[in-house]
């Protein structure tokens, strides 16, 4: 947030995406191995019920590199399918 008011000064926006589990062919060797129950449960438990994908990232890049998301700096975008918030508030407490 401080950088995107110091970039700002010279009109850039900064913002980041911060991802949960993202659906790759790492990823796959992940649910596979031994923490798989561990993805597992939280894909069950998370709002979303699943992992996400590299195109639904790659939209919410879309959306800030675009005009339609001028106004936005300073932000980070949490994509995470509800995990963090099942995590806090949810059936993923522990």
């Amino acid at each position: 947030m401080a950088q995107a008011v110091e970039w700002g000064k010279r009109g850039a926006r900064l913002n980041a995406i911060a991802p949960g589990i993202i659906v790759t062919p790492l990823a796959l060797d992940e649910f596979k191995g031994v923490r798989g129950d561990f993805y597992k449960n939280m894909f069950k438990n998370c709002p979303a019920g699943r992992p996400g994908t590299a195109d639904e990232i790659a939209n919410i890049a879309e959306l800030l590199m675009s005009d339609r998301g001028s106004f936005i700096t300073g932000s980070t975008f949490l994509a995470d399918g509800g995990a963090t918030a099942a995590y806090y508030y949810g059936d993923l407490k522990n």
